[in-house]
């Protein structure tokens, strides 16, 4: 069964309605994560399709280059199998959310949050509502996610400063499948964006699109 079948499965089982899913002729991309709270998750619009674009052209898989957003509570939940969040501010979930995203997740569903530098703490927060069984593991640089298309063997990319410290890559965890992906102090997706709005260099942005890549497919690998 795919991972989006699953998903429908069990949204319904709780009375979610969702609409029927099929795949297409394309691979899903990530769909940019609504949240409450006051958070910006609307920041670097556009960062999605670049990606998108970036991965079609280097992979030669099709991707949906348009960026699409959704909410926890939307009825068309399922048919988005991997989101993508970031941000600097709050966060904050519904009980429903809660309920929604762990349900959601379990089911195999997918979710890569990149810390936009602060958003750290409430997304912390929330994520131990969703899941408060579980812990935040380090994914060792052997893990597939650093050699999923292109070869990371040191680790994450830095892209931008922030806190100063090393990049750190987390997970959240069910078995050996991941759950949540967290990208703190690095700000991966950042390094999406137009050459213009952070004025990164060539290099750096390269690094970032193709640490996205792996990313991005590492969940069509499962």
């Amino acid at each position: 069964m795919s991972v989006c079948g699953s998903v429908l499965i069990l949204l319904l089982s709780l009375n979610i309605f969702v609409p029927p899913f099929a795949f297409a002729s394309e691979l899903p991309g990530f769909a940019r994560l609504a949240y409450d709270g006051g958070g910006d998750w609307y920041n670097d619009p556009g960062i999605l399709e670049n990606l998108h674009r970036y991965a079609q052209q280097n992979t030669g898989f099709a991707f949906d280059p348009l960026e699409q957003s959704v909410r926890l509570g939307d009825p068309d939940l399922a048919e988005h199998p991997f989101l993508y969040m970031t941000g600097h501010g709050n966060i904050k979930f519904s009980e429903d959310d809660i309920r929604r995203l762990r349900a959601y997740l379990l089911a195999g569903g997918f979710l890569y949050a990149d810390d936009d530098f602060g958003m750290d703490e409430a997304f912390r927060r929330e994520m131990k509502k969703v899941f408060p069984e579980k812990a935040w593991i380090e994914l060792p640089k052997t893990h597939p996610l650093f050699s999923a298309y292109f070869q990371f063997p040191t680790g994450a990319p830095k892209i931008h400063k922030h806190y100063g410290g090393p990049p750190r890559v987390l997970a959240l965890m069910e078995g050996d499948r991941i759950l949540v992906l967290y990208t703190f102090d690095t700000n991966i997706s950042d390094g999406w964006a137009d050459p213009e709005v952070h004025g990164d260099p060539k290099e750096i942005r390269e690094a970032a699109l193709q640490f996205g890549v792996n990313i991005l497919l590492l969940p069509l690998t499962r």
